[in-house]
C-alpha cells in the first residue's frame, strides 16, 4: 500500500481519551480494519464483505456469538 492511510473511528467511541475503538481506512480498493489498542494488526476486506458483515449485525444475525 502506498501513501498515508486515514483512520476512522466512529464519533461514539469519546475521542482520543477512549483508545478502545476500532477504526477503519479504505485504500486501493480494499478497507482496512484494526483496534486502537492494537493497530499493527490490521483486517483487509471487501467493500461488500463489510457491508454484508455490518447488515449481519444490524440484523442480529450474529447475536448467538456472544
Amino acid at each position: 500500500m502506498t501513501g498515508e492511510i486515514r483512520w476512522q473511528k466512529s464519533s461514539h467511541s469519546g475521542g482520543d481519551l477512549n483508545q478502545d475503538c476500532i477504526e477503519l481506512a479504505a485504500t486501493e480498493g480494499v478497507i482496512l480494519i484494526r483496534e486502537s489498542d492494537d493497530p499493527d494488526r490490521i483486517i483487509r476486506t471487501s467493500h461488500a464483505k463489510l457491508r454484508a458483515f455490518m447488515l449481519g449485525v444490524k440484523d442480529s444475525r450474529l447475536d448467538h456469538l456472544i
